[in-house]
């Protein structure tokens, strides 16, 4: 009987203590995963952090481009305006009879002399026209052409 009474004790305590053991061990390997994990969580958050970051830097960098766009778009259409009155006073009736008439032939003698310029450069006949010769027979013949196309259109 007593030996029975040892072997139940015996069993029951070393499964008793071998269950203990194996808990302990669980536990502890449960630990080191949770640990882990939320290091890696930690890591998974820093950089998505860093990606929020660098977006919203992207958004603000976009957003100055976006205004400095909008700012040279304003200037062009400023300038294009500005270049649409400019061709237009040049075809208004001031009432004063000699300033009408040099302003009805000064426009086709300038335009003309501007053709016959940029002609006689192309074919060689002069060898080179200045930078601002050409810039002059270009923005003659500009207004000339303008004002021609400007008049047929009723503006």
């Amino acid at each position: 009987m007593i030996t029975a009474l040892l072997s139940f004790l015996g069993g029951n305590v070393f499964r008793m203590i071998f269950g203990e053991v194996i808990s302990f061990l669980n536990k502890k390997q449960d630990h080191a995963q949770e640990v882990e994990r939320m290091q890696l969580q930690a890591q998974l958050d820093a950089a998505q952090h860093q990606r929020n970051q660098d977006a919203i830097k992207v958004q603000a960098d976009l957003g100055v481009k976006t205004i400095q766009v909008q700012a040279e778009a304003a200037v062009g259409q400023i300038e294009a305006e500005g270049w649409l009155e400019a061709v237009k006073a040049t075809a208004i009736k001031t009432g004063i009879a000699w300033v009408d008439a040099w302003n009805a032939t000064i426009r086709p003698g300038v335009a003309t002399w501007s053709i016959v310029m940029l002609t006689l450069a192309e074919i060689g006949a002069i060898h080179s026209l200045s930078e601002n010769v050409t810039a002059i027979c270009s923005c003659a013949l500009g207004i000339y052409l303008a004002d021609r196309s400007l008049m047929k259109r009723g503006k």
